[in-house]
């Protein structure tokens, strides 16, 4: 993947070689709009994890194989779509806070959601987020060829967005989370729901 014209929302130190990617995630960094208040207020968005990502206009399908390193709760690598901090989504393979290492969606409008999905016990999967229109989908695949919807949303962007990848580590010390295989296909499927 040439990733000559990709930009950075809070660099971080990044590794790359023969198609691999490798983004360092800083301790107590994430991208998320608490829906829970607090003293009776919503939180300022938190939006300090490093994104690399490039701006894509109309359909679109991100692929990647993902290996966080899981070490610390919520870590996780992460495929995004950001319209701006308050409009965005991300497909992340995530450490929950039950123990488990779990694809995870997360769709923000205002306030964010979050969605644990099933759980996995291998170290890396592939994430899929398919973009027509206005309406998304988040998918994953455990080798890379058979992939299941996680969710299938409506979320309110203008033609052109940010399309990239996130490193997060909210709860802990940080860590390497790595990235492969990355695709980014200008076009629009047939079938959301299975991602073709």
């Amino acid at each position: 993947m040439d990733l000559t014209n990709w930009k950075w929302l809070n660099e971080s130190p990044i590794i790359t070689a023969d198609g691999d990617i490798a983004i360092v995630a800083p301790p107590r960094t994430d991208w998320f709009n608490d829906p829970i208040p607090k003293e009776g207020k919503l939180s300022a968005p938190v939006a300090n994890a490093p994104f690399y990502y490039t701006e894509v206009a109309g359909d679109f399908v991100f692929t990647a194989k993902v290996r966080p390193n899981h070490r610390y709760t919520y870590d996780a690598c992460a495929l995004m779509v950001i319209q701006d901090e308050y409009v965005w989504t991300k497909a992340a393979f995530e450490k929950s806070d039950f123990g488990t290492n779990a694809v995870v969606c997360v769709v923000t409008n205002q306030i964010s959601d979050d969605a644990n999905g099933c759980n996995i016990e291998q170290e890396e999967i592939w994430l899929k987020i398919c973009r027509v229109g206005d309406v998304f989908c988040v998918l994953y695949a455990l080798d890379g060829e058979t992939f299941n919807m996680v969710r299938l949303f409506h979320l309110p962007v203008g033609e052109s967005v940010k399309v990239g990848l996130e490193a997060q580590s909210p709860a802990g010390e940080g860590g390497l989370r790595l990235f492969s295989d990355v695709t980014l296909e200008h076009k629009t499927v047939k079938n959301l729901r299975a991602g073709i």
